[in-house]
């Protein structure tokens, strides 16, 4: 009898939890079963190694990366808003995922690091949709990762409104899209 999804998303969410407090090394078979709750041998059935369950976590990521980017493209005041303003770590299921294959992709693991190299590429093709100026699309990149950066910081620092005043940065995000449309306009 098939065990439930329940079960392999615990196993997932446990994982993704240990990379993101403890580091790739730390995320054993043996801890993420333990942290999960399951035996050993219930983790094998889902994942038969520790690559299985790295590649797992990718396609997770994946799969809300897709998603947010849907929200990103549907977003009422525009892609290069919605990037910024959601450049927080709320500790949502997507904001624990990446920090894990952040971890991931530090520690080479391939398949992480291809993973948010994708759905970095995803977002940067919806910003330029809007922006289309190159060098004012990776400026608002840079804006959201550095405040994603800042809030995933351990500690005191570790929280969503680490970002400041969000309204003033998302005033300066339409200074920067204004002056995108004056650099294409003006190259006519």
């Amino acid at each position: 009898m098939p065990r439930p999804p329940v079960a392999r998303d615990k196993l997932l969410d446990a994982y993704a939890a240990l990379l993101r407090r403890e580091g790739e090394r730390a995320a054993t078979l043996d801890a993420v079963a333990a942290k999960a709750g399951v035996s050993k041998g219930g983790l094998l059935y889902h994942f038969g190694t520790k690559e299985a369950l790295a590649e797992a976590l990718c396609e997770r990521m994946l799969d809300l990366g897709r998603e947010d980017v849907e929200k990103m493209r549907t977003a009422p005041d525009g892609p290069c808003a919605y990037y910024v303003r959601t450049s927080v770590n709320t500790k949502s299921a997507f904001d624990v995922t990446y920090a894990a294959m952040i971890r991931l992709s530090q520690a080479y693991v391939a398949p992480a690091s291809d993973a948010l190299g994708q759905i970095h590429r995803w977002w940067m093709d919806l910003i330029l949709e809007e922006i289309q100026e190159p060098s004012v699309a990776e400026t608002i990149m840079l804006i959201g990762d550095g405040l994603y950066s800042y809030a995933a910081l351990p500690g005191e620092l570790d929280r969503p409104e680490a970002g400041g005043d969000m309204d003033g940065l998302l005033r300066q995000v339409e200074v920067l899209k204004a002056s995108a449309k004056a650099q294409l306009a003006e190259r006519g």
